[in-house]
């Protein structure tokens, strides 16, 4: 029988090494791009306060629209056809014909 040189014989050894540690380095590689996107990606931890800085801000806006709402809201149903205000509506003829009677004081009001 031949024998082999002792570099001829390791050679197949350190391949065979390399080829079963290439599946677990390539899933770990797959684990680390996984945390790092998990950390720094647009849905990540460090995205987190930013997230809680535009909800804080979208409810001071969502109060404003709710005031803003109830106020239209309140003003419609003065305006009802069935029961409509008479002050409100001589209020509204008044500021769209622009006329005033000559004994009333106008007071602006801003809206």
């Amino acid at each position: 029988m031949i024998q082999l040189p002792a570099m001829m014989r390791r050679r197949p050894k350190i391949q065979s090494l390399l080829y079963s540690a290439l599946g677990p380095g390539l899933a770990l590689m797959a684990l680390l791009a996984i945390a790092a996107y998990a950390m720094l990606g647009p849905t990540g931890i460090l995205a987190w306060s930013d997230y809680k800085t535009g909800l804080a801000e979208r409810e001071i806006e969502l109060a404003k629209l709710q005031e803003e709402r109830d106020a239209l809201r309140n003003r419609a149903r003065l305006l009802d056809g069935d029961r409509v205000d008479p002050d409100l509506a001589g209020e509204m003829m008044r500021k769209e014909l622009g006329v005033a009677a000559p004994d009333e004081i106008i007071v602006p009001l801003d809206e």
